[in-house]
């Protein structure tokens, strides 16, 4: 299914070696979370959630290039309208782990695309 013309939001998360499993486990929260908040049908319909999860190469565009020891968490979730990403930020403090994502984020590079239109989608 094409998303073109959705909302997306991406973060893309570079954590150190020690703050890994704290990610596993914020990840597997918001997961949960999301699953369990998030409508699925209307304006602010979540249609799609993924997150990757990869070692962080020396050479970004070399696959065979030698890692640098971090792990990227790459979170990708599309939206139907901007009203989807509103409303998630609003239950945002409803997430009993947001805390804790506050603290990971002084331990992590983050780099966010805040709730941009697809310009591309296949299928």
């Amino acid at each position: 299914m094409s998303h073109k013309e959705k909302t997306q939001l991406t973060i893309i998360f570079t954590a150190p070696p020690d703050a890994v499993a704290e990610g596993d486990r914020i990840f597997a929260s918001h997961a949960k979370w999301m699953r369990n908040t998030h409508a699925r049908e209307g304006e602010q319909a979540l249609l799609l959630y993924n997150l990757v999860k990869g070692p962080e190469l020396s050479n970004p565009m070399d696959p065979s290039s030698p890692p640098t020891g971090n792990t990227s968490f790459v979170l990708t979730e599309v939206y139907e309208t901007p009203a989807g990403v509103a409303d998630h930020w609003k239950k945002a403090a409803s997430w009993e782990d947001f805390p804790a994502v506050a603290a990971w984020l002084n331990k992590v590079k983050v780099t966010t695309v805040h709730g941009a239109p697809v310009v591309h989608s296949l299928w």
